[in-house]
Parts: structure tokens; sequence; C-alpha cells
């Protein structure tokens, strides 16, 4: 089982990325798959989560509106695709994937939910 992060890299403000994590050998019918960034000198924080069964999605308010999360099932992968990117943006982006009770159980954006993390992706905006 393995999670690949990729996508990160130096951009401009103002200018966008768009992340990949591709998830392998997992098996469950369905999950959640969460990203979060921690910025150097910080707490990890929740950016977006997004489930593979029904695409179910939530951000954390202060990343709505930027920042998109998607999925493409066949790639077994999820996608985050961030605009107007700021300097305050400069983070290493993890993806993670979490457990869900029921098919119907919504994704939420809790860092202990998380079980399997994959190994970051720096990005870095500055000009």
């Amino acid at each position: 089982f393995q999670l690949q992060a990729s996508g990160g890299g130096l951009v401009q403000p103002g200018g966008s990325l768009r992340l990949s994590c591709t998830v392998s050998g997992f098996t469950r019918d369905y999950y959640a798959v969460g990203w979060f960034r921690q910025a150097p000198g910080k707490e990890r924080e929740a950016v977006a989560c997004i489930k593979t069964n029904d695409g179910n999605i939530r951000y954390t308010d202060s990343m709505k509106g930027r920042f998109t999360i998607s999925r493409d099932n066949a790639k077994n992968t999820v996608y985050l695709q961030m605009n107007s990117l700021k300097p305050e943006d400069t983070a290493v982006y993890y993806c993670a994937t979490a457990w869900l009770p029921r098919p119907i159980s919504p994704c939420r954006t809790v860092e202990a939910s998380y079980e399997y993390w994959g190994q970051g992706t720096q990005v870095t905006v500055s000009s």
C-alpha cells in the first residue's frame, strides 16, 4: 500500500499548481483522501478531503475559493488544484487516507481520522 504525492515546486505569487496523490494497493471499496499542509514552524493543517465513492468534499474554511480537490477513480488519483497562490501557501503538502465507517459517512478534515500518509511534496511560493 502506497500514497505518492507529487506536483509540488516553485511558483510565483499568483500562480497555480496542481498536486496529485496516487493511491496504490488500497483494497477498500470506499475511503477518504485528505490533503494537509505544514508550513515551516507551524502545525500541520487540513486543506480538504474527498470521498472515493460519492465524491463528497469538505474544505477547511480558510482554503475555500482558491483550492479545489477532485478525484479520478480510474487512475486512483486525487488532485488538489491551487490557484492564486500566496507566499503563505508555502508548505509541505501531504495526502492521507481515512477509513470510513459507512459508505454514506462524510469525509472529515480532522488529522486524527487519517491512517496512512504519503511522503509530502514541497510547494514554495516566491518571486
